[in-house]
This record gives structure tokens, C-alpha cells and sequence, in this order.
């Protein structure tokens, strides 16, 4: 029964979208028509680059990434500068939930050795901030994302054109805030170098991994199918190590399936669909940030997506969206929870924090949109 709440708890927003998908059910009979409901080049390409990024995690690339950088920090705020930037732009190509996953602990790990504890709190908020925002910049950042690149006529420069003015204003108030909230004292020990043994056998895997990513980009640009991409990255991975093949986000697979079933359901519905349109269409950027405000931004992605022909704004919409509640990214609710496992964590704090700074950072992106426009 314990297993069962944290799973709940954990999967919340796999749970609920299969609740709405059973419900959606009773207005529209199975039949056929619901095959077309499933984006499965969206599913394929997600699962491969998943797994990739597992077996890169798993040989501790990303922290000797880190690990080579924070080595040559003396100072708090070069420490903090360190990890938003990290998040910033490794979330750019392996997603921001990995990033933070990856970062969130070490960060408290490293802080708690310099004896900065002092900074915990708003560093974690700034690189959960970091992540979620550089993860807007490219197709593969995040999984919505990756859902209406796959399902529109984009090129990578056509995105990459879409969303850069608000990556690099992200990026210059991402360093502003940074130093100004954290100051520059010398942290309080010489070296955190762990010194992790990597022999012949890493090294293979490590290349084998890095070729494997390459054909996962090569699918994103439209170059491999990707069923023949999936294939070679499941026996890749199966020849490399096979424990990797489990540790894809298959509830995040399943979120996707239920999501297509409840909105492929709802268009099927005249009077839902209509209003669905008429709400979207000409407010995609107010809509989609407060829908996912409440729901958060990847099944508020599937939920608008259908309904409106402007995905440039619907974009924005969801990235930005991003910020605010802790629900509004899956992962920002993902660094919160590994910031709350420290035995001092003071929660209420956590969230006013995360709550202030994201509410800024919206209202600066949020003022761009309408500058631009």
C-alpha cells in the first residue's frame, strides 16, 4: 500500500490523464479512429533519446562535466554561476528533468562541503529556473517540445528562430540574479574532485553512446526514420548495458498515450472543440501559460495543440508557461522533491523562493512576447 501512494505521488499527472482519457471514453465509442490518435514518431524519437541520455547519466558524464568545472571555482557566486549555467545549457540537449536530476543533488552535495549551506535554496530555484528556460531553446530540450516539432512542418532553424530572443534574455537575467542573490565569499574548501576511475570499458560505452545520440539527432532533423533509430538504439543499448533499458520515463510514454486519447477524444466533440478553438485561437500565449499553471505545461501542449494553427505563440506559450507554480513543470516538482530529502530542508521557504523568482521571470519573458509582437 506504501508503494502504491508514492507511486501516485510520484506519477500524479500519468494518473490523472488516464482518468480523463476513461471519461473521455463514455462521449466517444472506441473504435478505429483512435489509431490516429497516437503520435508515434513523437513516442519513438522521446523513447530513444531517453535511453541515450539514461546510459549517459549512468557513466557519470554529466558530473565530471561539472565536476572539471566546479574545480576551478573559489567563490560562491562562481559555484552558483557554475550549476545555472550547466542546467542552462546541458538541458538544451538532454532535457531539464535529467539535468536537474543529475545537478540538484549535487549541487546541495557541494554547497554543504564548501559551507555555503547558506545558498541552497536559491541556487536550486535558479538552476530549476535555468533548466526549464535553456530546455526551451531546442527541439529536444523538452518533451512538449519535441511534440510540436515532431507533429508541425518546422525545421530545427525555423524553432531555433522561434524561441532564441527568449533564450538569451533568459540567459542575461538568469546572471543577473545570480549575483545578486548570491555573494562572493571563498568557499570553504580547495578541491571536490572525486577522482571516478574511467577505464577502457567506459570509454567504449561512452562512444557508443555519443553515436547513438547522433542517430537520435539525425531522426529529430528527418533524416533516419525513426523506427530504424529506435531499433538500433534498443540493441545498441541491449550489447552496452542492458540494466539502461529500464530506466527510461515510461510513465512520461504512457502521460503522452493517455493525452492523446483524451484530446483526439474532445475534437471529436463539436461543442468542446469549438470552444477549445475559439479560447485558444488569437490567446495562445495567455492560454497555454495558464493552463499550465494548473496542469502543467506538457499535457497543456497535447490539450492546445490541436485546436490552434499558430504553434510559433503556443510555443512560447507552454515554455514560458513553465514558470510560475510548482506544478507548472513536471520539473521543476522534480528538484523540489530532491531539495526536500535534506533532513534541514525548510519547504514553505523553498516555495515562497521558487514562487517570487519564477513570477519575475515570467512577467520579463511575458513582457518580451508583447514587445516582440
Amino acid at each position: 500500500m506504501v508503494k502504491v501512494k508514492e507511486f501516485a505521488k510520484r506519477e500524479i499527472v500519468m494518473l490523472v490523464s488516464l482518468v480523463l482519457a476513461v471519461i473521455s471514453l463514455f462521449f466517444v465509442k472506441p473504435g478505429p479512429e483512435y489509431a490516429g490518435y497516437i503520435d508515434c514518431r513523437t513516442l519513438g524519437i522521446l523513447l530513444s533519446l531517453m535511453l541515450v541520455v539514461a546510459g549517459l547519466r549512468g557513466l557519470g558524464v554529466f558530473a565530471v562535466i561539472g565536476q572539471m568545472l566546479i574545480d576551478k571555482t573559489r567563490t560562491a557566486r562562481g559555484l552558483a554561476l557554475v550549476f545555472v549555467l550547466l542546467n542552462f545549457f546541458l538541458s538544451m540537449v538532454i532535457t531539464n528533468d535529467v539535468a536537474l536530476l543529475t545537478f540538484v543533488p549535487f549541487v546541495m552535495e557541494v554547497l554543504v562541503m564548501s559551507h555555503l549551506e547558506k545558498y541552497t535554496i536559491p541556487v536550486v530555484v535558479l538552476e530549476t529556473i535555468a533548466a526549464n528556460l535553456g530546455s526551451m531553446l531546442t527541439p529536444i530540450g523538452n518533451p512538449h517540445n519535441l511534440y510540436l516539432y515532431s507533429t508541425h512542418d518546422m525545421s530545427m532553424m525555423d524553432f531555433v528562430r522561434v524561441t532564441l530572443p527568449y533564450s538569451m534574455v533568459s540567459l542575461l537575467f538568469l546572471v543577473i540574479a545570480t549575483a545578486a542573490l548570491i555573494g562572493a565569499e571563498p568557499t570553504g574548501t580547495e578541491s571536490r574532485n572525486r577522482g571516478q576511475k574511467r577505464d577502457k570499458k567506459w570509454m567504449v560505452q561512452l562512444v557508443g553512446y555519443l553515436l547513438l545520440f547522433a542517430a537520435c539527432m539525425l531522426t529529430v532533423l528527418r533524416v533516419v526514420p525513426y523506427l530504424v533509430t529506435l531499433g538500433i538504439v534498443i540493441a545498441g543499448i541491449a550489447c552496452m548495458d542492458r540494466g539502461t533499458l529500464k530506466k527510461a520515463d515510461y510513465c512520461l510514454l504512457f502521460t503522452f498515450v493517455f493525452l492523446f486519447v483524451f484530446v483526439g477524444n474532445l475534437a471529436r466533440i463539436p461543442a468542446i472543440s469549438q470552444g477549445l478553438m475559439n479560447l485558444t485561437r488569437g490567446n495562445e500565449v495567455l492560454v497555454a501559460v495558464g493552463t499550465s499553471q494548473v496542469i502543467s505545461n506538457v499535457p497543456a501542449t497535447v490539450l492546445l495543440a490541436g485546436f490552434t494553427d499558430n504553434i510559433s505563440d503556443l510555443i512560447i506559450g507552454v515554455n514560458i508557461g513553465g514558470l510560475g507554480t510548482l506544478i507548472a513543470s513536471m520539473a521543476s516538482l522534480i528538484s523540489f522533491k530532491c531539495y526536500c530529502r535534506d533532513e534541514n530542508s525548510r519547504a514553505g521557504r523553498y516555495i515562497g523562493i521558487f514562487t517570487l523568482l519564477n513570477l519575475v521571470f515570467l512577467a520579463v519573458l511575458l513582457g518580451l512576447y508583447y514587445i516582440i509582437r
